[in-house]
């Protein structure tokens, strides 16, 4: 799907803009993306908070963290962007909870979306949703916050942990 009326470099720098990121599909096990995202975050000293329905603690590094069951549990969602990993159907959802609780930004890590999911969240949050393959990454599989997201932070004007 292309995007060529999003500029995702810009819309990369206004996720980065929030005040606080939600991780969609945080967890426990450091093999999985949810992880090592979350723990992304954390090295980067940025507030986040864990999302995770199945779960009310997640542990990153030997220290547990309180989780949210869905973007409308987050406390100031209109201040908070949401990277999403989770499978496409659960990812669909994610998208519309966190429209209708004001988040303000979403990140569609790889994998997480068909055409459908992309093509709403360019839709409602405009100029604000990152994913797919346009517009500056440099990652293989698309637009990554790990391998996307200190160019990302760099470019919002945000110093590390601010």
């Amino acid at each position: 799907m292309s995007t060529q009326s999003t500029d995702m470099r810009a819309a990369a720098a206004k996720f980065f803009s929030a005040s606080t990121f939600a991780v969609a599909g945080a967890s426990s096990n450091p093999a999985k993306f949810g992880h090592k995202i979350f723990a992304w975050y954390l090295d980067h000293s940025l507030p986040a908070i864990p999302l995770n329905p199945a779960s009310s603690t997640i542990s990153v590094r030997g220290k547990d963290y309180n989780t949210v069951a869905s973007p409308s549990k987050v406390p100031n969602p209109k201040d908070t962007a949401l990277s999403v990993i989770t499978p496409p159907p659960v990812t669909a959802k994610l998208l519309e909870e966190a429209k209708e609780s004001g988040i303000s930004a979403v990140w569609l890590q790889p994998g997480t979306y068909a055409d459908k999911e992309m093509k709403y969240a360019l839709e409602n949050f405009p100029g604000a949703a990152i994913g797919g393959f346009d517009e500056g990454t440099v990652g293989g599989e698309g637009w990554c916050v790990l391998v996307d997201g200190d160019t990302a932070i760099e470019n919002a004007g945000r110093a590390k942990g601010k």
